[in-house]
């Protein structure tokens, strides 16, 4: 590889490890709290109660009243930061919290090596229209994954298609397994790629193939891959593992 990509490669790197360990980065979160299953209020690690109402997450105690909005801005109990989420109607409060175990732990992230041979031309096919495929999650429940195309590549003669979102900036997201999956890497990994071209030529870099934010934290809710998403080849590229010390 030259020396200029090998570069931008680390830097990227660093910079992924650089956000993962921030104070309130992916190793902070603690805790996903259904709302649901929490008939009296209580939330574990917080005072008062916390109730729906009204699409909004409620808290009341000690006299004092409070509401968070789902996705909205989050409420700070000492160095803990409390946010509120909607996943299909569903609340939940999440917690991050900077002296979590996971973030004391972090040693960094594994990845294989950079290989030149994982950066591929590929073509973007849009569906007509968007479509909701029903998936696991990591927390056992099943959900809505919301796909707009398939991502075209060949690897060693074949062509392969990885169902894909489009994000609001342009750019591609998946979620993707293959033979290296809870053997040499984790589980599952996310696929993201720059905006297609008008004509949804892209290219697809695999070395840069993520972790999911559940990797780093159990209380994440990550997607598992949808039907199709799972490459039959050892795709030996990417982010592999947490390092923990």
């Amino acid at each position: 590889m030259s020396s200029e990509t090998e570069q931008d490669w680390k830097n990227w790197r660093e910079r992924r490890a650089e956000s993962v360990a921030a104070p309130y980065g992916p190793l902070a979160l603690t805790g996903t709290y259904w709302l649901a299953d929490a008939a009296d209020g209580k939330i574990p690690g917080l005072p008062g109660e916390w109730r729906e109402q009204d699409g909004s997450v409620v808290h009341q105690g000690d006299g004092v009243f409070g509401r968070l909005e789902p996705e909205g801005e989050p409420v700070l109990f000492g160095e803990k930061r409390i946010v509120a989420i909607d996943r299909e109607g569903l609340l939940a409060l999440r917690i991050w919290d900077p002296a979590s175990d996971a973030r004391r732990d972090f040693a960094g992230i594994g990845a294989f090596d950079y290989d030149e041979r994982w950066v591929l031309p590929a073509v973007f096919r849009p569906y007509p229209e968007g479509r909701a495929v029903r998936v696991p999650h990591a927390d056992g429940r099943e959900r809505g994954l919301g796909v707009s195309g398939e991502l075209a590549f060949t690897v060693d003669g074949a062509e392969h298609s990885l169902a894909v979102a489009v994000e609001e900036d342009g750019t591609l997201w998946g979620v993707i397994a293959d033979a290296t999956s809870g053997r040499s890497s984790y589980r599952f990994r996310f696929l993201r790629t720059p905006a297609p071209a008008p004509d949804g030529r892209v290219v697809l870099d695999f070395n840069r193939t993520l972790l999911p934010p559940c990797a780093f934290a159990d209380a994440f809710v990550c997607p598992f891959p949808p039907p199709g998403n799972t490459l039959p080849f050892a795709l030996e590229a990417g982010e592999s593992k947490v390092l923990t010390s």
